[in-house]
């Protein structure tokens, strides 16, 4: 790939008073030279300035400076946007943008980062909420109101609503498409699924975490190849790109373990000790190494003993050894925790050998996953 770095120094003249305007033609501009330079023959990137906007500049640069940090999708990440987030609105109270952004971080750190989901979703309502008191047209708004509903309230038809509201304020936010992609996964709709994901990439062809999630999407469709294909040209971007890593899980359903084992190490320091463990003892597991499986398992449990167990990544481990009483032990303990793992439960193909036991199927009912689709 040519030296692109002429386009980060070019100079743009322009009035300072149509600021948003100008970030709109750099971004395209700037994402169309990208993209002829990778030699692709036709780019669909649609930049626009958001809806609306702080009036003070100083809030605004702040704002930005939090999505920034909340695309990278860590822990620490999304502390820093909500740090970001929060100057914002202390130099502005009526930025609704904002309290959109405060929304999107607080709904994905308990993903990310362990936090307890009740207090995370606590938080995330209440920014949702007044975001829309402040704009009730804002796109960010209806997608974050969105996603709190899908994760934590289960309410899938009214998740489906918010989706389709924030799409119509504004089809150019790539980021209600990217979501709107993944609840279509959870309930299996995995055509509709695709063609949203499609619209999210041309929105916003630079996303990590947007490509990373339509790789995602094969997984779940059981087209293991094509995930794997998708996932490997995330890494090759951004190797510490924890979302991509989830490859691993592909590795294990396409019965590749060492490769598997060799992406957990590699991407050991993005893991909780949680899910670093419990991913190790699944991985085992389904290898046929039962008693390797069993001793890590073990070993989350002695080294997370000042840390409540996550019933999550419990039963995640327990999965791996094909034990069905302990893994509906555990996804039960979920389930009272609104743990956001619950979204996947239908489609995951980790839990395949559970699904002929109505035990299973009674969970994925009192997720609400068994929903069928709304009038069109």
């Amino acid at each position: 790939m040519k030296d692109l770095s002429h386009l980060w120094s070019r100079r743009y003249d322009r009035e300072l008073s149509s600021t948003l305007a100008l970030q709109s033609e750099i971004a395209q501009e700037i994402a169309g030279e990208i993209q002829h330079a990778l030699g692709a023959d036709k780019f669909a990137f649609t930049a626009e300035p958001p809806r609306r906007s702080s009036t003070s500049y100083e809030a605004y640069d702040l704002y930005v400076r939090g999505r920034y940090f909340w695309n990278r999708r860590t822990g620490d990440g999304f502390e820093q946007a909500i740090n970001y987030f929060q100057q914002a609105i202390a130099k502005d109270p009526n930025y609704a943008q904002a309290y959109a952004g405060l929304a999107d971080s607080y709904i994905l750190l308990a993903a990310y980062s362990g936090a307890p989901p009740a207090e995370s979703l606590q938080k995330a309502r209440a920014a949702a909420t007044k975001a829309l008191q402040l704009d009730e047209g804002l796109a960010e708004a209806h997608t974050s109101l969105a996603l709190i509903t899908e994760n934590y309230d289960w309410d899938w038809p009214a998740a489906e609503k918010e989706y389709r509201r924030a799409i119509e304020l504004n089809p150019n936010y790539a980021t209600a498409w990217q979501w709107y992609a993944e609840y279509l996964t959870w309930l299996g709709r995995f055509d509709e699924a695709l063609r949203a994901s499609e619209r999210a990439r041309e929105l916003d062809p630079l996303s990590l975490i947007i490509a990373a999630d339509n790789g995602m999407i094969f997984y779940y469709a059981r087209q293991y190849d094509r995930a794997l294909t998708k996932l490997n040209a995330v890494l090759e971007m951004d190797p510490n790109f924890s979302r991509a890593h989830r490859v691993r899980e592909v590795y294990v359903e396409k019965g590749q373990f060492a490769e598997a084992m060799a992406d957990i190490e590699k991407c050991k320091p993005l893991y909780g000790m949680a899910w670093y463990w419990s991913t190790i003892a699944y991985t085992l597991g389904r290898s046929g190494r039962t008693a390797e499986a069993n001793h890590a398992r073990e070993e989350y449990q002695r080294s997370n003993h000042q840390q409540p167990i996550d019933p999550a990544a419990m039963a995640w481990a327990y999965a791996g050894v094909y034990d069905k009483d302990h893994t509906l032990l555990w996804l039960n303990k979920a389930y009272e925790l609104r743990s956001n793992a619950m979204t996947a439960l239908k489609v995951e193909p980790g839990y395949d050998f559970l699904r002929s036991d109505p035990r299973f199927q009674n969970l994925i009912h009192r997720v609400g996953l068994d929903v069928s689709s709304p009038d069109r």
